[in-house]
């Protein structure tokens, strides 16, 4: 029986990249090949066709397509999250249903640029709700640096109370760590609990998971970091979690850079042997040879220091 995202779903959830070949093709033999890398460290959860996976930049059958086959490889053993924000409902609504025909978990749902205020931000995902129909597990991803629309706490609490199909959130906004803390300070007074899984490239994860955070929900392409923290924070060992942490922070504060960070995260994984092609389709930076290079010697930093960590 499919999985579906629930208000207790916790883990980390890796947003894949989609995988092109060298002409900029989808690359299906590279989506098996992807998914088994994320699936060989253990993680809970998979999201597709996110920001990461440059969504915006595929065709309605590109995305279909990419799904199934995403879907078709994790063959339930994992949830799965589809990304289906869009302008519109009736794009949102069609490839939000063949998600779940196809076995997705649950759908994640960005607002758009026009909500600027609480009504408009409630009345944006009541509308979104209403056409997916309450059988859709919904994730709300709050990310106001990209989509440019806020999310206050009261309005979350709003949406929380009135539209039971929202059991997720993806807690984006930057800085974050105290609307984590406003919400599970809420849910201790009785409001229904939401799943929280953070994003921002991993930037702030450790403090987060300590804010009440279910997990992670993010690009990162070493999943082992993340895997090992949650685990080093869910056994209570807080100064192991850092430790591994802060062996990849350089190489997480890098791929903060906006427009570099998909480039980067792509390269690493072809060097890693998950995808064949780090292309990104245009719009979209390809690395330069000093990039290579400043990637060259923090893969191999980070070699070095989890040998230590190792030995220590």
């Amino acid at each position: 029986m499919t999985q579906r995202i629930t208000p207790q779903t916790n883990g980390v959830f890796i947003i894949a990249a989609t995988p092109f070949s060298d002409e900029g093709e989808v690359d299906y033999a590279s989506i098996d090949s992807l998914t088994d890398f994320y699936l060989s460290f253990g993680i809970g959860g998979l999201t597709i066709l996110g920001i990461m996976g440059e969504a915006q930049k595929l065709s309605a059958d590109e995305s279909l397509a990419g799904m199934r086959r995403f879907l078709a490889r994790v063959n339930e053993r994992i949830p799965v999250i589809v990304g289906v924000s869009a302008p519109a409902f009736d794009p949102m609504v069609s490839l939000a249903r063949a998600s779940m025909q196809a076995g997705a978990a649950g759908v994640m749902i960005a607002p758009p640029a026009t909500v600027k205020t609480d009504e408009q931000f409630f009345n944006f995902f009541a509308g979104a709700c209403r056409a997916l129909g309450p059988e859709v597990p919904v994730c709300l991803q709050d990310y106001p640096a990209v989509t440019g629309a806020w999310m206050s706490v009261p309005v979350f609490e709003k949406i929380v109370r009135e539209l039971p199909q929202v059991v997720m959130l993806k807690a984006e906004d930057c800085p974050g760590l105290t609307k984590i803390s406003r919400i599970r300070a809420l849910e201790a007074k009785g409001l229904r609990r939401s799943s929280i899984l953070v994003g921002n490239n991993g930037l702030f994860y450790p403090l987060e998971l300590a804010r009440g955070a279910d997990g992670p929900m993010t690009g990162v392409a070493y999943p082992e970091m993340l895997t090992e923290v949650y685990r080093a924070m869910r056994a209570g060992n807080r100064d192991l979690a850092d430790d591994i942490f802060e062996i990849y922070l350089p190489l997480v504060r890098y791929e903060t850079q906006a427009g570099v960070s998909l480039a980067w995260r792509k390269e690493i994984l072809r060097r890693r042997g998950a995808i064949r092609s780090a292309k990104v389709r245009s719009p979209g930076v390809q690395l330069s040879a000093d990039e290579h290079d400043d990637l060259t010697r923090m893969m191999a930093r980070i070699e070095s220091k989890l040998s230590a960590l190792k030995r220590g």
